[in-house]
């Protein structure tokens, strides 16, 4: 059924008390204005500055009751024809035990005609005796159609207010813009549209990037979701062919949000490794691959110390996540919010049931990338086969690699990267990171620095020679790591 046939049958079975939650009250109104032509009903609306008056008119009637919430039950109770009343932001008055038990004799008919009454607020919290009695409507989110209208409603508004000027439009461009603004209430969405038009006046495809901020800032209410702004390009990273070969191939299944026939939707992958490898650089790539925004969530972060916050504060990141669809879930270090060694009253066990859960029903179009150091760490249940799509391990770079990795790093410093024997100074920096040798290139820029000289491979080759990698400092550890996952993942290098 539609929404206003939904609340027309809530209306024709006299439901003593509704509980509306909105943002956009005057949508609300008018959806009752409708159902009369369905139902008839007396409508009347109550809120503390304008007191109680009858709307189901043409025009509203001037104010029949004082702006009292006591006056106004009363006036209720004595009305001789049953009605709909709509009682804006009444709530926060029924810590009052005269207002409870007043609402309580008209719930149960008590002296009072079959009255619906509907509270209608932002965020409407009742006692647990009145919220038993209550039924709750929850609005439709606005469709495409009805966003269309809107963003139309906005255009006419800005040419009005431009002595006419129209809004220059890109049809393709529209409708990304109105898939991207699904999912919000129409007064969420008109805001965003209004700020992307009056900015230049036009809707376009520059406008994507700064939806999905708008979007973002507006839907991450809880803040456990960190916006990242500065995303990656896959050329921006060196090695990984098989891992960025494998993201191209769904890249279209994933932005057309259904799959092809026989094919599932992509899901996410795993990436584990040792550090300094670039797990966080791939994150960041796949999303730039995806050409989508990138949230990402620090599951430690979420930890509260009070019984239930912390998966309250899961299942609100990744309902947020779901409304910024299509996005990709970067959970980083994945392994500190699930480590499940049993000290923490099975909060970790809990987490993981939830994340579970969410990872084999969500419908959203959310692609998850979760990266991990300590692999031990991890419950067996997150690791079996379904969980994530595939398990990528970005192992210490090889010597094509690190050659890679040097033209990239002293590229992005303005350096000429044919200037130096990089086949020499990538044998020098076996066993080294990818971060390690960044950090071998600054060090020798501040040598360099120091000696009032440019840098050039004699440098560079004595910081490598004198420094030791994390392969070296923790040979054991990184060493098992590497046995590890050479039996049970896949290279993410070819």
């Amino acid at each position: 059924m539609s929404e206003l046939q939904d609340l027309s049958a809530l209306i024709r079975a006299n439901t003593p008390l509704i509980v509306i939650e909105t943002q956009d009250e005057g949508r609300i109104i008018e959806l009752f204005r409708q159902t009369l032509l369905q139902v008839w009903r007396a409508l009347h609306r109550w809120s503390i500055t304008e007191g109680l008056r009858r709307i189901d008119l043409e025009r509203e009637d001037d104010a029949v009751g004082p702006p009292d919430a006591s006056a106004a039950l009363q006036m209720i109770q004595q009305a001789d024809q049953r009605g709909i009343y709509l009682l804006l932001d009444f709530h926060p008055y029924l810590g009052y035990a005269s207002h409870q038990r007043a609402l309580r004799d008209l719930i149960q008919r008590r002296h009072s005609q079959p009255h619906v009454l509907v509270l209608i607020g932002a965020k409407v919290t009742l006692p647990p005796e009145l919220e038993a009695l209550a039924t709750r409507f929850n609005p439709r989110l606005p469709d495409a159609n009805a966003l269309l209208k809107m963003l139309r409603e906005e255009a006419a508004g800005y040419a009005r207010e431009h002595g006419g000027r129209r809004v220059e439009v890109d049809s393709e461009a529209v409708k990304k813009i109105l898939r991207n603004l699904q999912g919000l209430s129409l007064v969420d969405a008109r805001r965003i549209a209004r700020q992307l038009i009056y900015a230049d006046g036009a809707l376009g495809d520059n406008d994507l990037p700064q939806l999905a901020r708008l979007k973002f800032e507006l839907l991450n209410r809880s803040g456990h979701l960190m916006y990242e702004y500065d995303t990656a390009r896959f050329a921006d990273v060196a090695g990984a062919n098989r891992l960025k070969r494998w993201v191209n191939q769904r890249r279209i299944a994933f932005l057309a949000g259904a799959a092809p026939a026989g094919l599932d939707p992509p899901r996410g992958m795993l990436l584990l490794g040792v550090q300094g490898c670039g797990k966080s650089m791939l994150a960041k790539a796949t999303a730039a691959g995806f050409g989508v925004p990138l949230l990402r969530m620090d599951v430690g972060a979420l930890y509260n110390k009070y019984h239930g916050e912390t998966e309250s504060n899961l299942r609100q990141a990744l309902a947020s996540a779901e409304q910024l669809a299509p996005c990709v879930l970067w959970i980083d270090e994945i392994e500190k919010g699930l480590a499940t060694g049993g000290e923490d009253g099975g909060v970790s066990r809990r987490v993981l049931g939830t994340l579970l859960t969410w990872m084999a029903e969500r419908k959203a179009a959310v692609f998850i990338v979760a990266t991990a150091n300590q692999v031990h760490e991890l419950p067996a249940e997150l690791l079996r086969k379904g969980r994530f799509d595939e398990i990528f391990f970005v192992d210490l770079p090889g010597p094509d690699v690190r050659v890679e990795l040097l033209r990239l790093h002293l590229a992005r410093r303005q350096l000429n990267a044919d200037d130096f024997a990089l086949p020499a100074l990538a044998a020098a920096a076996d066993g080294f990171s990818g971060a390690e040798i960044e950090q071998a290139i600054v060090a020798g820029l501040y040598a360099a620095h120091a000696d009032q000289r440019a840098l050039d491979t004699d440098v560079l080759m004595a910081e490598i020679r004198g420094s030791r990698p994390l392969s070296v400092l923790m040979a054991e550890q990184v060493q098992a790591l590497r046995e590890w996952a050479a039996a049970r993942t896949v290279n993410a290098d070819d």
